[in-house]
């Protein structure tokens, strides 16, 4: 994509693809409550960023540098666009009925069910002898125990902004908890499907341009049937075309740019363990910009999920240690048996 290649480079990615993540959750929340559908949103973000895609992909990606178009892959870009548009939509809607940090809580099932799903499809190696696997499999179980911490358990105010704190009712909230946990099922399958494009076309701002191409036409079919009041695809109040410019450029175009290339260069499982991180952000960024209440959970979940996370990191540079020992004697060998998160070769939910 362009992008140098330093070895902190991935990481710096996921952390400002993390954060844009955060900050859409938060202006969609404010976008949504003023009227505007989730499937507009998804139309309008998606059309935007494939607008600005597409000169750039063929920009980066020369013709005389990527692989041909097959039909196969052109079908593998439309799963993208379907499991990306049932991502935001679900996700969309899970935000609506609840919290950004709830919605931040629960997206922190993604490594588990990534995990889940690359054992499965055997993109990770089943080894529960290696030291490596089990440290990335308590680290995925730990983030996940955090999650649920900050979700479950609110425990004394810690501090309260000033403004007046969101109420949100008991039952909404298992309603936008369900529709959010269909989110983290569909994006996790959604990291899976990227992962394996990628190894067969690595042009990645081509693959986000379709997908976000095939999802703005899905969002839109979808928006036609079930918004009856073209109201809804008014840009008025200002919050609607603020929320639109920064899902189209931030939340697609960069955000989701920047993971697929993250995604090619470390794995699926690399990407997803960034979304733990995405709590702490949303807790700091909800109390000063939603005036949302900062509860002891938060912060207990939020140090088991650092904790896991670094057990994940821990795992995945002892991998790296030994992978570099092993190609030393069988660079083929290992090449065509690459974890999941190999040593420099390698979303969507909301």
């Amino acid at each position: 994509m362009g992008l140098p290649e330093h070895a902190a480079t991935p990481y710096l990615g996921m952390v400002l693809a993390s954060t844009a993540q955060v900050g859409l959750i938060i202006i969609s929340k404010s976008a949504l409550a003023s009227g505007m559908t989730n499937y507009t949103f998804v139309a309008y973000s998606n059309a935007l960023a494939a607008l600005i895609l597409l000169p750039l992909s063929l920009l980066v990606h020369r013709s005389s540098n990527r692989p041909p178009l097959t039909f196969l892959l052109v079908c593998g870009f439309f799963s993208l666009g379907v499991l990306g548009c049932l991502a935001q939509l679900t996700g969309y809607t899970g935000i609506s009925y609840t919290s950004a940090e709830f919605a931040s809580a629960m997206l922190n099932l993604i490594p588990g069910f990534t995990f889940v799903l690359a054992v499965i499809f055997r993109m990770e190696v089943l080894n529960c002898r290696n030291s490596s696997f089990l440290a990335k499999t308590f680290g995925t179980v730990v983030s996940i125990s955090g999650a649920f911490v900050v979700t479950l358990y609110k425990g004394p105010e810690i501090f309260t902004h000033l403004l007046s704190a969101n109420v949100v009712a008991q039952s909404r909230w298992v309603i936008g908890g369900l529709f959010l946990t269909a989110d983290c099922v569909v994006a996790s399958a959604y990291i899976i499907v990227q992962a394996s494009i990628l190894k067969k076309y690595p042009a990645e701002l081509v693959v986000v341009f379709f997908y976000c191409f095939f999802a703005a036409i899905l969002s839109t079919f979808v928006s036609l049937i079930t918004d009856r009041d073209l109201s809804a695809w008014s840009l008025q109040p200002n919050i609607r075309l603020i929320a639109v410019l920064y899902s189209g450029v931030f939340g697609s175009a960069f955000q989701v740019g920047v993971t697929s290339w993250c995604l090619r260069k470390k794995g699926p499982l690399f990407v997803a363990m960034f979304h733990p991180l995405g709590i702490v952000i949303s807790a700091v960024l909800g109390l000063i910009f939603l005036g949302d209440i900062l509860y002891l959970g938060s912060v207990l979940g939020s140090i088991v999920i650092v904790i896991g996370f670094y057990s994940v990191m821990w795992g995945k540079a002892k991998e790296v240690k030994g992978t570099e020992n092993s190609n030393d004697g069988s660079s083929a060998t290992n090449t065509a048996k690459a974890p999941l998160l190999p040593v420099e070769d390698e979303q969507t939910t909301v």
